[in-house]
């Protein structure tokens, strides 16, 4: 089966073609990061209009770069939600108009299914049942994953993700965006014991960010603003407190639950320092962690399409009145 997928669930127009959900024919990514570089985040109004210019072109892309037309795909995968909703109505427009003209079936895909399903493209696959880290810039979730379609929550964020503590803490020191890349490339070559930054809630499965940043906000109150020869070790600091509570809650949660592979996706789990220490301290669990490629980790077309391979080989079809949502909890799948 070849389906084509399309992605816009936030600030990337993308769109892929996947052979039987596990091989990526092609994978096409139109960021639009300059765009939103110059506000600090993402301004959902402008990503709307970004996407609506882009889909056409990323879409034929998509078909070119795996040596493929429309007369030959058998199906349509695009993200639902969760996400911003104008981002996302573009792509199901786009999805619909192409299943419409081509009389192709085409299902809706909740973009953090796709996340975790990203793997299943990556040569090392895990087996059911397995953990899931969902970790990007709006969320911060442990799942057992009993396949495709069955997820529930081990734990999760009680305040901010994971990804939106980076984003945020770089926009407070005022070192560039995106934040998390930003403070990836400095954190290598910082001091991470620069700083005593706090680690909440360790007793406990659920992940709590607020703190933290309040604890960075009071710390560039009291010392004033990093020298740049400084920099390095706050932000090495800070990065190393976001990587020890999920690395130990996640792996905790593996193993209270009898688990023995952990996939790590979403975008935070490009982050270098957090795929260096799950690799380091699984080992000594027992444990096997799985991590999909970066450009799998941040938002792509690709995994959409793994889900709607899974969807439309079992019969799965959704009617052209479906609509974006922006919540869509992993757990009411069925």
């Amino acid at each position: 089966m070849l389906v084509l997928a399309i992605e816009t669930s936030c600030d990337e127009t993308a769109a892929a073609v996947v052979r039987d959900g596990r091989v990526m024919l092609s994978n096409v990514i139109a960021s639009q990061i300059d765009v939103h570089s110059r506000f600090g985040g993402v301004v959902p109004e402008i990503a709307s209009r970004k996407h609506i210019e882009a889909i056409g072109a990323v879409i034929l892309q998509a078909l070119d770069d795996a040596g493929t037309t429309l007369d030959e795909i058998d199906g349509i995968a695009v993200t639902r939600g969760p996400g911003l909703v104008g981002s996302l109505l573009v792509g199901l427009s786009a999805a619909k108009a192409v299943a419409f003209g081509r009389k192709l079936p085409f299902v809706g895909i909740n973009h953090l299914e796709g996340h975790v399903a990203a793997v299943f493209l990556s040569e090392r696959r895990p087996s059911f049942p397995f953990a899931a880290l969902v970790v990007s810039g709006g969320h911060t979730t442990i799942y057992r994953v009993d396949d495709f379609t069955r997820f529930a929550i081990l734990g999760q964020t009680r305040d901010d993700a994971a990804g939106e503590a980076f984003d945020k803490a770089a926009k407070l020191l005022d070192i560039g965006y995106p934040g998390g890349v930003v403070i990836d490339r400095l954190a290598r070559e910082g001091d991470r014991s620069a700083v005593p930054f706090p680690r909440a809630m360790r007793d406990s499965l659920e992940f709590s960010f607020s703190g933290l940043k309040t604890a960075l906000l009071n710390y560039v109150k009291q010392k004033g603003m990093p020298a740049a020869e400084a920099m390095p070790g706050v932000v090495a600091s800070f990065q190393e407190a976001v990587v020890d509570v999920l690395v130990e809650k996640t792996l905790r949660a593996a193993e209270e639950n009898g688990l023995k592979q952990v996939v790590v996706c979403g975008g935070v789990a490009a982050n270098s320092r957090l795929r260096m220490r799950f690799q380091e301290d699984a080992l000594k669990h027992g444990i096997e962690v799985l991590v999909p490629p970066p450009v799998l980790c941040t938002d792509n077309a690709a995994m959409i399409a793994v889900v709607g391979d899974y969807r439309l080989s079992m019969g799965m079809r959704d009617s052209f009145d479906l609509n974006a949502v922006s919540r869509w909890p992993l757990s009411s799948l069925r």
